[in-house]
């Protein structure tokens, strides 16, 4: 069930049943030669697609935009402030929360958020503090961390899968966009790996984008595997929080 294509009399029928929504939240920045820009929201957005098709869990329209100031020396890339971020956050929990919702699950995309999403959260319990007539619960779920994914991930590709425009990833990016798989010659092989600085330390130590990754071995199959890993476990883990 998409919050956006539902009309408010579906919401209010909807908060009846349940007061849980899960938010794919991503960023808009590169992925490497062969990778897309959108990778970090449409896996999230692909994941929770998935989850709501087998059951009726609500979907909140995704947060496309994340902290990726480090990736700021690529074309296409957007960055918001970690401050802009997590007011977006707090703005976006305070909405749904006033009509009723408590719980928040955050499906997330991208490891640069995850400073930021977790500090609105703080910033959320201690706006509500002591006001137990108003239960929240908010939960950042990163769909690549969990043993299942790394498993599959270690299996296929060993230590190309990488750090950053992961095979698995970019898979599931595939998966979900099979119209926009590219292909791409890409060198060397494997992408260096190394501490990063600023968006120019970036560019300047990984030119093509990757970190320490191959994702030209990524493909549609793999991406439908890790995606059926990724709603198994955060459909289970959904339910976890839910009940708490």
């Amino acid at each position: 069930m998409q919050l956006a294509l539902s009309t408010w009399q579906e919401i209010e029928h909807y908060l009846k049943q349940s007061t849980g929504i899960i938010i794919p939240i991503g960023s808009t920045e590169q992925h490497g030669p062969n990778g897309l820009i959108g990778t970090d929201t449409i896996c999230p957005v692909r994941i929770a697609g998935d989850i709501s098709g087998r059951e009726r869990i609500l979907i909140a329209p995704a947060i496309a935009y994340g902290m990726s100031q480090h990736h700021m020396a690529f074309p296409g890339t957007v960055t918001l402030r970690p401050a802009t971020l997590i007011q977006v956050v707090i703005d976006v929990v305070s909405s749904l929360h006033r009509h009723g919702f408590t719980h928040f699950y955050f499906v997330n995309g991208h490891g640069g958020n995850i400073a930021p999403v977790t500090a609105a959260f703080s910033e959320i319990y201690a706006a509500i503090q002591g006001n137990a007539s108003h239960p929240l619960r908010c939960k950042l779920a990163n769909w690549w961390r969990n043993d299942a994914i790394t498993s599959l991930a270690r299996e296929l590709y060993g230590d190309a899968e990488g750090y950053h425009a992961t095979v698995s990833e970019v898979s599931l990016s595939y998966f979900a966009h099979p119209e926009a798989v590219k292909d791409v010659a890409i060198a060397p092989v494997v992408a260096p790996t190394g501490d990063i600085y600023d968006a120019a330390d970036f560019r300047r130590q990984f030119p093509d984008g990757r970190m320490g990754s191959s994702p030209q071995l990524a493909s549609i199959d793999a991406g439908e595997r890790f995606c059926k890993l990724a709603v198994d476990a955060l459909t289970a883990d959904y339910h976890q929080f839910l009940a708490s």
